[in-house]
C-alpha cells in the first residue's frame, strides 16, 4: 500500500496480528477510498499485512487482530500495550478468543490434530487480549463492519468515545422491516442478544442470526435458551451455537456451559 505523506507530528498508526485469520485486517484494506484518506491524516508505522516497513514506536493508535495462544504472543501483546497510547481489539478473536476458542470447552486436542504433538507449542486456550492487558475499546465482528471500524479510528484520533451502537441485531431486523423469524417461523435465533453491526445478513436470507458479532450490551441468553428448547433445540446442539466464534466471550460461555449442563443433567438449568 502507498502511504500518502502525512503532514507534520501525524498520529503514528499501528496494526497487530496475533491467532487469526486476517480477515479483519482485510476489512481495513478493503476500505479502498476511505483508506486513502485514512493514509493521509496518519503515518502508517507497523501494518505488516500492507507493508514491509515497520517504524518503531511509540504508536498513538494500536489496531489488534487476533486471540493469545502462544507464551510468545503473551509477552508480545505487553510489548504492544507498553509501545502504544491507545490499543484497539478488532473482531471475535480479539475480542472473545475467535473460533480458536472452541478448544478451551474440551480436552486438549493437540494429540487429536497433530500426527507429532510435541513439536505444538501452544497454550491451552485461546483467549481474549483483554484477559492479558488493559484495552480501551473492543470492536467486535466476524470479520468487522468497515464503517465501525473507520468510526473507531476517526474518534481515537479525534479524542472522543467511538459511536458503535450496543443494541441487538433485532433492531437492525425491525429498522429494515423485516418480519422476526423466530416469532414468525419459529426459526432458532441469536439475534435478540447479538450486537449489531452485520446489517442482519442472515435474517435477511431467512436465517436465523449465528452470533458472529458477539454478546449485545445486556443479553439474556437465559431467556433465549428456554425459548430455544421450546423450539426443540437444546443441549449439546444449543451449547455448540453459543460456543462458536465467540466462545470466549462471557455471557456466550456460560451460556454454552448451562446449556451443555441440563443435557448432561436432563433437568432445566433454570
Amino acid at each position: 500500500m502507498a502511504q500518502v505523506p502525512p503532514g507534520p507530528a501525524a498520529p503514528a498508526l499501528a496494526v497487530w496480528k496475533f491467532a487469526s485469520c486476517d480477515g479483519c485486517q482485510l476489512t481495513l484494506l478493503n476500505c479502498e477510498d476511505e483508506l486513502l484518506t485514512l493514509a493521509g491524516s496518519v503515518h502508517i508505522a507497523s501494518f505488516a499485512e500492507a507493508s514491509s516497513q515497520v517504524d518503531p514506536g511509540p504508536y498513538d493508535l494500536s489496531i489488534v487482530e487476533g486471540s493469545i495462544t502462544t507464551r510468545s504472543d503473551a509477552e508480545r501483546i505487553k510489548q504492544v500495550r507498553a509501545a502504544s497510547r491507545f490499543l484497539v481489539t478488532i473482531g471475535a478473536c480479539a475480542t472473545a478468543g475467535g473460533i480458536q476458542a472452541l478448544r478451551n470447552f474440551k480436552d486438549d486436542l493437540t494429540p487429536v490434530v497433530y500426527a507429532r504433538p510435541e513439536y505444538i507449542n501452544a497454550l491451552r486456550t485461546s483467549t481474549p487480549i483483554a484477559d492479558h492487558v488493559r484495552v480501551d475499546f473492543e470492536l467486535q465482528g466476524c470479520p468487522i463492519d468497515k464503517r465501525q471500524l473507520l468510526e473507531v479510528i476517526a474518534a481515537f484520533l479525534a479524542g472522543r468515545r467511538p459511536n458503535v451502537r450496543a443494541h441487538s441485531v433485532c433492531i437492525e431486523c425491525k429498522r429494515a422491516g423485516r418480519v422476526c423469524v423466530l416469532v414468525a417461523h419459529g426459526t432458532p435465533c441469536l439475534g435478540p442478544v447479538t450486537q449489531a453491526g452485520c446489517g442482519a445478513l442472515c435474517p435477511g436470507v431467512n436465517r436465523g442470526c449465528y452470533g458472529c458479532f458477539g454478546p449485545m450490551e445486556s443479553p439474556n441468553t437465559e431467556s433465549l435458551s428456554a425459548v430455544w428448547r421450546h423450539l426443540g433445540v437444546g443441549g449439546s446442539a444449543l451449547a455448540r451455537t453459543f460456543a462458536g466464534v465467540n466462545a470466549a466471550a462471557e455471557p456466550f460461555r456460560k451460556a454454552a456451559r448451562a446449556a451443555e449442563n441440563t443435557e448432561e443433567t436432563g433437568h432445566d438449568a433454570r
